[in-house]
């Protein structure tokens, strides 16, 4: 099986005597809130998923990740991990703190490194290629804190949850199931939408080049308005129910926060799924993109300036239905125009299902559908 980066899933969660050493300890520890986004990254931290970080970054390795996409020993690295407080006096250089949540439940420890200012249109222009606060990224570290803690973390086992909505999420046990399966060769899907007819005939290409296929939804923070996290798992498991085989098909969690960075966050989903197992990652089009702020295959050329990701990224054209062909085709595949493709664009998807309409099933499959509409008739 491919190796995590770095070489080793790091794993920070504590064994339950130095938990209980630390939950004696923590009235008397300085305390950090981390936010909601950050507990999502702590937790990547804790199981291994952000592999090889220990910790939220120094100063050196903030800078590097804006600057050259790498942390500075050269490992690959291209979005910040970083913990972020308003005002610094509180926290002492050397010093262990609590960190807890903003309902002030313990979650573990930090060994402060040191505090130093975020750079703020270096990270936002690095990033996300913009410092148009109408971003979410971008808005998302505006209204962070502008201090940013750096340090190595240590995590309390009843702070992370059995499952997330259901579904397995610690890079081991997907390493292990991978293992027990036979798989040499893994593909990894990355979503944050309920899975349309389009991403079903790349997800089934794949397939054919790999023993087995990773469906890895991204169930951490995401901005208003995406599909919840426990509706799009329904529609992940009625599709692999119905359509897929079971012995063919894992379906896990990632709890990451979405960036909405593009190009930047393709590679860094593509790490973390080498750290689950992945040694072939599918990338579309508008990969981890929002707006207009990004290329249509941006996110695929990114990959070209990489050689040392130890996972290959599987790039697809814009897929659709087209009546000429009698099936699902590019403009690669297709001699038709676009008057035999079967669109319906985003806004008109959204009217339909909150209508109680059925899309063309060659769009939306309509058990899919049929999910969708009930959880628009709530809102």
């Amino acid at each position: 099986m491919i190796t995590p980066l770095g070489g080793t899933l790091l794993n920070r969660v504590l064994d339950d005597g130095a938990a209980a050493e630390l939950k004696a300890a923590a009235n008397d520890l300085p305390a950090i809130t981390v936010s909601p986004a950050e507990v999502w990254d702590l937790k990547l931290i804790a199981i291994g998923g952000y592999s090889p970080l220990p910790g939220f970054l120094n100063e050196q390795d903030y800078a590097s990740v804006i600057e050259r996409g790498r942390l500075t020993d050269g490992t690959p690295w291209t979005v910040p991990i970083t913990l972020s407080v308003a005002d610094k006096d509180g926290v002492k250089d050397g010093a262990k703190h609590a960190l807890k949540d903003e309902a002030g439940n313990l979650l573990g420890s930090i060994q402060v490194q040191q505090v130093f200012a975020r750079r703020f249109e270096h990270e936002a222009k690095g990033v996300f290629q913009t410092d148009d606060e109408a971003h979410p990224g971008v808005a998302r570290i505006k209204g962070a804190g502008q201090w940013l803690v750096a340090g190595e973390v240590s995590v309390l086992p009843d702070a992370l949850p059995a499952d997330e909505q259901g579904m397995e999420y610690r890079p081991a046990a997907i390493r292990a199931e991978i293992e027990k399966r036979g798989w040499n060769n893994v593909v990894a899907f990355q979503t944050r939408n309920p899975i349309h007819r389009a991403h079903e005939h790349l997800i089934r290409v794949a397939m054919e080049t790999a023993d087995g296929l990773l469906i890895h939804p991204l169930v951490g923070e995401t901005k208003a308005g995406d599909i919840p996290a426990d509706v799009r798992t329904e529609c992940y498991r009625t599709l692999i129910d119905k359509y897929f085989p079971a012995d063919r098909v894992i379906l896990a969690a990632l709890p990451a926060p979405m960036r909405y960075a593009g190009p930047k966050e393709a590679i860094h989903h593509a790490l973390m799924r080498r750290n689950y197992g992945a040694n072939q990652f599918i990338v579309g089009r508008d990969h981890a993109g929002v707006g207009d702020y990004y290329g249509t295959y941006d996110a695929q050329k990114i990959f070209e300036t990489y050689e040392d990701l130890g996972i290959k990224n599987l790039n697809f054209e814009h897929s659709f239905w087209c009546k000429g062909v009698g099936g699902y085709a590019t403009q690669k595949t297709s001699p038709f125009g676009p008057e035999q493709r079967v669109f319906v664009s985003g806004t008109r998807l959204r009217e339909m299902l909150g209508n109680g309409e059925h899309p063309p099933v060659e769009v939306v499959r309509p058990e899919i559908a049929d999910i969708l509409i009930a959880y628009y008739k709530t809102l």
